[in-house]
């Protein structure tokens, strides 16, 4: 995949990662991580708690090592990388966040403050 597309699903991980602790955890710190792809650095800051940055690392070690291109979705791949008890944990927070990012948008889109 390009470091466009690496690029982005790292950001789309961060995203999604970030609501979800952000509304439903505490005690929540400061990280940075570097991942290298293809020779390239990528830095990201994250703000996560320590079971969510654990999570996201395990994350980022199964997109580093996707074999396929184009990357299909996780979930619709022929595949799969992650071990059943994390895809479960991955699959309930990007389900969370994607609702929640969805009404945000519509509130935005409607003028909506609250």
């Amino acid at each position: 995949m390009k470091i466009e597309k690496f690029e982005a699903e790292v950001k789309t991980l961060k995203n999604f990662f970030e609501l979800h602790c952000h509304d439903n955890h505490g005690n929540l710190k400061y990280h940075c991580k570097q991942l290298t792809y293809n020779g390239e650095k990528i830095t990201t800051k994250l703000e996560l708690c320590d079971d969510c940055i654990e999570l996201i690392h395990y994350s980022f070690d199964r997109l580093l090592e996707c074999p396929h291109d184009p990357k299909p979705r996780c979930r619709t791949c022929p595949n799969p990388c992650y071990e059943k008890s994390e895809w479960k944990k991955v699959a309930k927070l990007m389900r969370y966040s994607g609702i929640q990012l969805g009404i945000l948008k519509v509130k935005k889109f409607f003028g909506i403050k609250k």
